[in-house]
């Protein structure tokens, strides 16, 4: 069961991708971000409320704004990657170190992957990297030093989601979900707290505050599923399903805004298929 959420949890974090994206063509990516947080807060008291049973534990605020600070930047500096450099070199390199962080810190806190599972992993690993190649300018292109410093602006980026799924799974282990809501609280703490130093206007309207709203709830959705799937399974297999993020995108992109895909990335989604089977046989 929790590889079937860990799952859905990918797939419903790659729509909140896409609904972002959409929504970042037409307002500031930090106003959009800003934003899609204070939705998902507010997705995340609404489950907390009414599917939690007692109160919180600084246990679970510690962890849980550990990783809303962790997810907050690497949305930052991910945003700041695509702006400033290449997006095919900062794409793949960021779904893979936050695809790769949740498998090195589970085998390091003991999971024990069996022969197949390893299998599995290199697949999904390999899958993610080549659903989020997207045919634009290679780095070779770019200037070397810009491209270097891009790859360091992403792999930065990804630790930083990949944090986010490693400290929500070490929040206790009970039905709490109260870890996600003292996540987006110190999000949003950070958020309106650079906001305000930097004097941004946070005003949003129009299609663009729905999509952002949407983005958030969806976000949170992804959140819940994933909290719940690592509660049950280990953090090395759960992590690395949920980072299968690009797959979802790159169909939308496909399906709603017929943008084609690559030979290549229909080898990524295959290779994402296999990797779940072989994971789920382990």
């Amino acid at each position: 069961m929790h590889l079937f959420l860990a799952l859905a949890s990918a797939m419903v974090l790659g729509s909140a991708d896409f609904v972002g994206g959409l929504a970042t063509k037409r307002a500031s990516a930090f106003v959009i971000v800003l934003w899609s947080n204070t939705a998902g807060l507010l997705t995340a008291l609404a489950f907390a409320g009414a599917l939690t049973r007692g109160g919180t534990s600084w246990s679970e605020a510690a962890w849980g704004g550990l990783a809303g600070l962790c997810g907050s930047l690497g949305a930052m500096l991910l945003y700041h990657a695509l702006a400033n450099g290449v997006m095919s070199l900062v794409a793949p390199t960021t779904a893979a170190a936050a695809a790769a962080l949740p498998v090195i810190a589970g085998v390091l806190l003991g999971d024990r992957l069996t022969a197949l599972a390893v299998v599995g992993v290199v697949c999904a690993l390999a899958s993610v990297l080549l659903v989020s190649l997207n045919g634009e300018s290679s780095a070779e292109s770019a200037d070397r030093r810009k491209a270097l410093r891009t790859l360091g602006i992403a792999l930065l980026a990804g630790a930083g989601f990949g944090l986010f799924f490693v400290f929500l799974a070490r929040t206790p282990s009970d039905s709490s979900l109260w870890p996600l809501v003292w996540a987006r609280c110190a999000s949003l703490t950070l958020l309106l707290g650079l906001g305000l130093a930097r004097r941004t206007p946070l005003r949003l309207s129009g299609r663009s505050r729905q999509l952002a709203l949407l983005s958030g709830a969806l976000d949170m959705g992804s959140s819940i599923l994933y909290l719940v799937a690592v509660r049950d399974g280990s953090l090395a297999v759960v992590g690395l399903l949920a980072s299968l993020y690009p797959i979802s995108t790159v169909l939308l992109a496909r399906f709603v805004l017929g943008e084609r895909i690559r030979g290549i990335q229909h080898v990524g989604v295959l290779l994402a298929v296999g990797s779940v089977l072989l994971l789920a046989w382990s």
